[in-house]
């Protein structure tokens, strides 16, 4: 059993840092942290504002210089050029907060200053970012269509007119195409998280829902066990009350029937009552086999058209307990019918052993199949209710892929003495 891998795989967290993620992004991620903390710059955001606001500045003073050399442009409108430049860079700080306005309040700066044509590009960007495209397409079609009015009041010293529209245009362009590709790239990011944050919720509901199915198929086959031994009892001790004078030997033959028959009963209550504990059950079953029909499984699965190898060690399977019985059935059960779906051909090796005191081993085996083998639409929901029918019975459950290959179960259940 130190081979086979557990029943129930251990959840694996998603691992996030939320420092070097954009603040935008960590707060769809954790939406409590961030009704408790607000939309905060991570260290991320801190990093990438400093950058853009060296960019700004950078790209800034390169405006500032080509105003100075521009001798369609005054000296004292060139200084103004620059103290709007350099509050437009300031500004750069406040593009997360409001995106937006920021934006519109840059279309007439990018038309009055050069040196802000660099803060200019990167509240476009971040809109582009940030907002749906219907309020970039608003902000950057008046950019675009502000242009030429821009190069017409302030004409370039070394492009033509005609150039310097179309530089500035694809220039624009450029910018909102960079921005929704980053918005977009975030969406997906935001979309495969959530589709992997279903499919493993649905995984534990489906889980969940296999081991309550489980409960409840082994909460009825008890309920009926046990109601055939309330009602055994209730017949003899029904003869007892009616025949007084039957002889001591068939007074004392009933009363160790009753004896049995209520310690068993009491065995199955027990256990009806911890099924029941993880869900309610119903009583629409009907008694189910145990292990003394495990020659009967195995030649219908052999009539069926597999080869299955029966190495049967237990001397008297019908000296032990029927829940115990029933469970190691219903697990050779499935394991023949799993290795019916999954490696048709192939040669199943099913040994049982133990004994009173030591407990129940049952091992299921089968070799790789030869070629591809469809897989099976919900695959591996019996074997969530087997290890919860091994669980209730106070036994466990391990399966694995040996290092030959193929695929192992084996089971052990208590079988008190």
């Amino acid at each position: 059993m130190s081979t086979m891998s557990g029943t129930e795989p251990t959840p694996q967290p998603l691992a996030r840092r939320p420092w070097a993620l954009p603040s935008a992004v960590a707060s769809e991620l954790d939406p409590d942290h961030a009704r408790r903390r607000g939309t905060r710059r991570t260290v991320r955001d801190w990093l990438v504002d400093f950058v853009c606001f060296i960019a700004a500045v950078l790209i800034g003073m390169i405006g500032a210089d080509s105003v100075g050399d521009n001798p369609h442009i005054s000296a004292g409108y060139a200084e103004l050029d620059q103290v709007i430049g350099a509050l437009a860079c300031a500004a750069v700080w406040l593009r997360r907060r409001w995106p937006v306005g920021l934006a519109i309040a840059m279309l007439p700066v990018a038309v009055a200053s050069d040196t802000a044509g660099g803060a200019a590009a990167l509240t476009l960007f971040t809109l582009a970012v940030h907002r749906p495209f219907r309020y970039v397409a608003w902000v950057g079609g008046i950019s675009v269509a502000l242009v030429p009015l821009t190069y017409w009041v302030r004409p370039d010293s070394e492009m033509p007119y005609g150039i310097a529209i179309a530089f500035g245009v694809v220039l624009t362009a450029a910018v909102i195409g960079w921005g929704m590709f980053v918005r977009s790239r975030r969406q997906l990011l935001l979309s495969l998280r959530d589709r992997a944050v279903r499919a493993e919720n649905e995984a534990a509901l489906r889980a969940e829902q296999a081991q309550r199915l489980a409960r409840e198929s082994i909460a009825r086959e008890m309920h009926d066990v046990l109601a055939h031994r309330l009602t055994l009892l209730s017949v003899h001790a029904g003869a007892l009350e009616f025949r007084p004078d039957a002889p001591r030997a068939e007074i004392v033959r009933a009363a160790g029937v009753i004896r049995e028959s209520s310690h068993e009963a009491l065995q199955d209550l027990r256990q009806v009552i911890g099924v029941l504990r993880g869900g309610d059950a119903d009583a629409s079953g009907r008694p189910q086999p145990t292990l003394t029909a495990l020659d009967t499984l195995v030649a219908e699965s052999r009539a069926a058209g597999m080869k299955v190898a029966l190495d049967n060690h237990v001397a008297d399977p019908a000296a032990m307990p029927a829940a115990i019985g029933r469970t190691a059935y219903r697990i050779a059960q499935e394991a023949l019918t799993n290795a019916r779906k999954h490696a048709p051909g192939t040669e199943v090796t099913v040994v049982v052993s133990g004994a009173p005191g030591e407990g129940l081993t049952l091992s299921v085996r089968n070799p790789a199949p030869v070629g591809d083998v469809p897989k099976v639409p919900g695959s591996g929901q019996g074997l969530i209710g087997l290890a919860e029918r091994a669980s209730l019975a106070g036994g466990r459950l391990g399966h694995g892929v040996p290092p030959e290959g193929g695929f192992h179960l084996e089971a052990w259940l208590p079988w008190a003495p």
